[in-house]
C-alpha cells in the first residue's frame, strides 16, 4: 500500500500547497507510526482544524512523567530544564550528548535516570586505547567446552554513560554510535540485540581539545539533543551540601517507573498530534539553515525527523497530546545547533556561533498562528 498524500484542499483560502519531499516525510512519519492521519489534517469544515482539548494526556502518563521528574530533581538540584530535556530524549527513544566541564552533574543525571527506572547502569570511561571490543564484547575460547563463548561488553545495559567520548578513537566512536542507532551489535557474524530500554548519555569537555578526536558530523547527527548542564545556582549548591552529608543521594533513589511503563510512554509519544502548520514551521527552519550564507552545512532530513519526534516527546512531557510552535522554539538549539557547520569559524568557536545562527533563524522565521 502506498503512503498517503495530503494534497491541496479545494475551497480552503490561503491553504499552501505542501512541499513534495520533506513535508511528506514528516506527515508520513506520523501516519506510519499510528496507522492514521493526524486529526489536525481532518478538519470538519475542510479548512480549519479543531484544536485538541487542553491536557488530553492520560492521568497515568502525566503522573509517571511527574514522578520521574521529581525523582531526578531530588539529585540534580536547580536544573529543571536539563532534566526535562533528558526525559525528552529518553521518551523520544533518542540519545543525549552533554558538552560541559567536569563536576557539574553529568554522571549524577545518568545514574538518577537508571535508578529511577530500576535499570542497569554502566559508565564507560573513553580513552585513546579503548577498543571496539571493550565496548561491544568479544568471543572467548573455553578449552573445557572446546567452543567460543560471547562475553557481552558494557553496551549491554539500559543506561550507558559514555564519559569523554571525544577522547577515544574514531573507530571506537563509530562502533558505539552504530550500536546506538541499530539497537543491536554484530560480532563475528552473529547479531545480538541490545537491552530495552537503551539510553546513551555521552559527554565531552568543550574546553579541552588536545588529545581529542572530535565527533564527525554524521555521528553528531545521531544524538537527538546536545545540551549544557552549567553550574547550579548558589541556593542549589548550598542545598547540595546538606544532601551529600551522608553520601551520594543518587544511591538512595527508589525506582518510580518500570520498563513496561516507560515503553508505554515512548509509544504515546508517537501518537502526539502535529499540525500541518507545525510541520511547515520545522521545514521553514530547516530550509533556512540550508540557504544561510554563514553555514557550510545545513540540517539533514534526519535532523528534521528528529525535531519532529523530539517535539512530540516534549509535548507529552508538558502534558499535551499536540505540538505547539513554542515546543519547536524550545528545542531548536538543542536539536539543531550540533547539526550545522559555520563556515570560516575555528573549531573552538563552532558551538557558540551555531547557537547564534539558530536563534537568528528563529527570529526570521514566521511563526504559525
Amino acid at each position: 500500500m502506498g503512503l498517503p498524500w495530503l494534497g491541496h484542499r479545494p475551497g480552503c483560502r490561503g491553504h499552501r500547497q505542501p512541499r513534495p519531499t520533506h513535508r511528506q516525510h514528516l506527515i508520513n512519519l506520523h501516519t506510519l507510526q499510528t496507522g492514521r492521519t493526524s486529526r489536525y489534517h481532518q478538519a470538519s469544515d475542510g479548512c480549519q482544524p479543531h484544536p485538541p482539548a487542553e491536557h488530553a494526556v492520560s492521568d497515568d502518563a502525566r503522573n509517571r512523567i511527574e514522578s520521574l521528574t521529581r525523582n531526578i530533581a531530588s539529585v540534580l538540584l536547580g536544573k529543571e530544564d536539563v532534566i526535562k530535556l533528558a526525559i525528552v530524549a529518553l521518551l523520544g527513544e533518542g540519545h543525549l550528548l552533554i558538552e560541559d566541564a567536569p563536576g557539574v552533574g553529568k554522571t549524577s543525571l545518568a545514574k538518577a535516570i537508571a535508578h529511577s527506572l530500576n535499570s542497569q547502569f554502566c559508565r564507560l570511561q573513553c580513552t585513546p586505547d579503548l577498543l571496539p571490543s571493550d565496548i561491544l564484547g568479544t568471543s572467548v575460547y573455553l578449552p573445557n567446552k572446546g567452543e567460543f563463548e560471547f562475553r557481552k561488553g558494557p553496551i549491554f545495559t539500559n543506561v550507558l554513560l559514555a564519559d569523554e567520548i571525544n577522547r577515544t578513537t574514531p573507530r571506537t566512536q563509530s562502533a558505539l554510535l552504530e550500536a546506538m542507532m541499530e539497537h543491536q551489535v554484530s560480532v563475528e557474524g552473529t547479531t545480538y540485540p541490545l537491552s530495552r530500554p537503551f539510553f546513551v548519555l555521552a559527554t565531552q569537555n568543550p574546553f579541552e581539545f588536545e588529545g581529542t578526536y572530535p565527533l564527525p558530523e554524521n555521528q553528531l547527527d545521531r544524538f537527538m539533543l546536545r545540551i549544557e548542564v552549567g553550574y547550579p545556582g548558589r541556593s542549589a549548591e548550598r542545598q547540595a551540601f546538606k544532601t551529600h552529608r551522608s553520601g551520594e543521594p543518587v544511591e538512595a533513589l527508589k525506582p518510580v517507573l518500570v520498563s513496561e511503563h516507560l515503553r508505554e510512554l515512548q509509544m504515546q509519544v508517537r501518537d502526539v498530534q502535529v499540525d500541518d502548520a507545525i510541520s511547515d514551521y520545522i521545514l521553514d527552519i530547516v530550509a533556512a539553515t540550508r540557504e544561510h550564507e554563514q553555514l557550510s552545512l545545513g540540517i539533514s532530513t534526519r535532523g528534521a525527523l528528529t525535531m519532529y519526534r523530539a517535539a512530540q516527546s516534549l509535548a507529552l512531557v508538558e502534558g499535551r497530546d499536540y505540538v505547539t510552535p513554542d515546543d519547536i522554539k524550545h528545542l531548536a538549539v538543542p536539536v539543531f545547533a550540533h547539526r550545522i557547520i559555520c563556515g570560516g569559524v575555528v573549531r573552538e568557536g563552532q558551538r557558540h556561533r551555531a547557537q547564534q545562527v539558530i536563534l537568528q533563524i528563529l527570529d526570521r522565521t514566521r511563526v504559525p498562528t
